[in-house]
């Protein structure tokens, strides 16, 4: 057996890791049994005082009622959810629990491969595309008791930050139906804030998890590169691609995180690196954290996104040692993912390139007569900018910036501007450099949109960046506000 193993179910079948789950409220005091977080929910299935088929059958429900306003999936699996949750509520029943997420319905980003279900990239190229064997990832959830109600919604092959181009109709903001839910990841930040499942993967090659968890109004964690296998989803850059939790507290992003991280040999970014319990870190203390604030990140910001970064700021001086200015290394300017996506897709695009978005192809095409010399140089960056954002943190322990430059646009916007995509500034540098990153929300605007707020550590900083997040999360509610689609 791997070590990797060996890590999660030790802690999947801890009962140190349960007892965190005991100030649980009883399900008596909620109307709705979508409204239990991932802990809560985990807790009540253990007890078996929540059957897994009730907690499906409820989001299933959910999903039929109010997707067709959002369009956040594109395949929905309810036969095999509900085959699965009574298998799962079957081992409960003879004493096997496979830990907190032991019958949790969770989604998936349409780029990651999933046995006998389609897999489309929300591309009409994929459209019938069905892979042999799961990702990665979705073997290590559902080994940890994972329910998969079914494949999500994105911006075409990941390549853009609005999830309005799509092969399969562009993903509605739940909190304002007219608006983008940010990108790549849309569908997964939609659904997951309108309550059709309680937890979802999203990957992020530039922001693709923390932009739409900053639009949706959720959490969204990119750990550090490596630190999660990428094999088996459909790849932008093997520089650059994460994947990661998307979901309504920091502490269920923290067991998703758990199940999923550790080495995979077959995955060229794939780190060996010592897995910690991840949901322990949010009984850690952050009164002796030193907080950095990259002042560039805040420029040109919308006003009311600057408002509650100051609010927020308010917030962290109290929950920490305090924070000063630091400068960032500069990070590559020559767009490595473009070559890189190119070199993934140049087959798709000789052989059907007429079933690509236009945008899309635009895109992809950039990275055609990409020079061999700038990309080798590029990637030489790469790993300088790598070692020389491990120096910032010898004067800090975390850096605080807003997720976005601005609020979400128009579809109608989204669907017609083809210039670069500007909230990507703040995010994609983390990628360049490596580096965990986590969105947590702060605020919502008088429109009443929400907010996001950044926090990003060192590499294998989880735990610090989980720690605050979490403590900034319990002293505020904004993680608590609801879209009023639901």
């Amino acid at each position: 057996m791997s070590q990797h193993c060996f890590n999660r179910r030790e802690f999947l079948a801890s009962t140190t890791s349960a007892a965190f789950f005991l100030s649980a409220p009883s399900l008596a005091q909620f109307s709705d049994l979508t409204e239990l977080s991932i802990a809560q929910a985990g807790l009540q299935i253990r007890s078996h005082k929540l059957s897994p088929v009730d907690l499906v059958q409820a989001y299933l429900e959910r999903i039929y009622r109010l997707d067709r306003r959002l369009n956040s999936f594109i395949t929905v699996t309810d036969e095999q959810a509900l085959v699965r949750a009574k298998t799962l509520e079957a081992e409960l029943q003879k004493g096997k629990w496979r830990g907190p997420l032991h019958g949790i319905p969770i989604a998936l980003k349409d780029n990651i491969d999933t046995s006998a279900v389609r897999t489309t990239a929300a591309s009409a190229v994929y459209a019938n595309r069905i892979p042999e064997e799961n990702a990665v990832v979705v073997d290590r959830l559902m080994e940890a008791g994972a329910i998969v109600l079914g494949k999500l919604n994105m911006h075409e092959f990941a390549f853009g930050a609005t999830s309005a181009i799509t092969h399969f109709g562009p993903v509605h903001n739940p909190w304002d139906l007219d608006r983008i839910p940010g990108g790549s990841s849309g569908g997964s930040g939609a659904a997951v804030a309108a309550r059709l499942c309680a937890g979802a993967l999203g990957t992020d090659t530039g922001g693709s998890i923390r932009i739409p968890a900053a639009h949706c109004g959720i959490v969204g964690l990119k750990a550090t590169y490596g630190l999660v296998s990428v094999r088996g989803i459909i790849p932008f850059s093997v520089s650059l691609d994460h994947v990661g939790p998307m979901c309504r507290t920091v502490g269920d992003a923290a067991l998703m995180l758990q199940a999923m991280a550790g080495y995979d040999s077959l995955d060229v970014a794939s780190i060996d690196a010592q897995i910690p319990q991840y949901f322990a870190a949010l009984q850690h203390r952050t009164t002796e954290l030193r907080l950095g604030v990259p002042r560039t990140y805040y420029e040109n910001l919308d006003t009311q996104i600057l408002s509650a970064l100051e609010q927020a700021h308010n917030v962290l001086g109290r929950l920490t040692a305090g924070m000063e200015d630091v400068d960032l290394p500069p990070v590559p300017e020559t767009p490595l993912a473009f070559p890189e996506i190119y070199g993934q897709h140049a087959n798709l695009i000789d052989e059907k390139s007429e079933l690509f978005q236009p945008l899309t192809l635009e895109r992809i095409l950039q990275g055609k007569d990409f020079p061999a010399t700038d990309y080798v140089q590029a990637k030489i960056q790469l790993k300088l900018a790598r070692n020389a954002i491990s120096r910032v943190f010898e004067r800090v322990d975390l850096l605080v910036t807003p997720t976005v430059v601005q609020l979400p646009i128009t579809i109608e916007e989204a669907r017609i501007r083809t210039g670069p995509a500007v909230n990507i500034r703040n995010t994609i540098p983390f990628n360049l450099y490596g580096i965990p990153s986590i969105s947590i929300p702060c605020g919502l605007s008088q429109e009443g949109l929400p907010i996001g707020l950044q926090i990003s550590g060192p590499s294998l900083g989880e735990l610090d960046v989980l720690a605050l997040a979490h403590a900034y999360e319990q002293a505020t509610n904004w993680h608590a506000a609801i879209p009023p689609l639901t």
